[in-house]
């Protein structure tokens, strides 16, 4: 069945500025600018108020119809990204050998490198790279916990998965070996 035309409306707040120029949106607000490539995606885009962006689909599938949803839903994060921000922490869980977490930020790139170190007894050291616009930081008043906060959602939350993924633990019976860093909380950095 094709629908003939479907629509998605986002409002937009008060101190936000987005920018839609061939489908590349570019949001503007108080704590910086993100900017997202949608071209790949066939929708269009209108102002049918002032603070308000229709998004819009015509002759669509099913499949079709539900990338409306999606494109509102990635702007939508981009919005919340400059006006709140994003902030994810992940937890240390180990059995028997305590696992060491340093931080360094490198001199070229300005990214964060995550080094983990003592993983299951191992002499494997493990290295990952934050993307870009992450910032990590060790608890202060939590012990063996991680923060992860930025303005971009898939950043912060893909650095958080890279972190979990590089700690799984291989060959073992993942029931009983449940040690790795695990994400333990989502939020936002500005807290109504």
């Amino acid at each position: 069945m094709r629908y003939i035309h479907s629509e998605e409306t986002l409002p937009v707040p008060e101190n936000v500025k987005v920018h839609i120029r061939s489908r590349v949106v570019t949001v503007e607000g108080p704590r910086g600018k993100l900017v997202k490539d949608l071209s790949h995606i066939a929708v269009t885009f209108g102002r049918p108020e002032k603070n308000v962006i229709s998004i819009q689909l015509h002759h669509g599938a099913r499949k079709g119809i539900a990338t409306l949803r999606t494109v509102r839903t990635l702007i939508n994060n981009l919005i919340i990204g400059v006006t709140k921000g994003f902030k994810y922490k992940m937890r240390y869980v180990y059995a028997h050998f305590p696992i060491n977490v340093n931080l360094e930020k490198n001199a070229e790139t300005g990214q964060v490198e995550v080094e983990i170190r003592n993983f299951l007894g191992e002499k494997y050291v493990r290295r990952v790279t934050a993307q870009p616009g992450v910032e990590i930081a060790v608890s202060t008043n939590v012990k063996d916990e991680l923060v992860l906060s930025g303005n971009s959602l898939e950043g912060v939350s893909q650095s958080a998965a890279d972190i979990q993924q590089i700690c799984r633990v291989r060959n073992k019976d993942i029931r009983k070996f449940l040690d790795g860093l695990y994400v333990s909380e989502r939020g936002n950095i500005v807290e109504e």
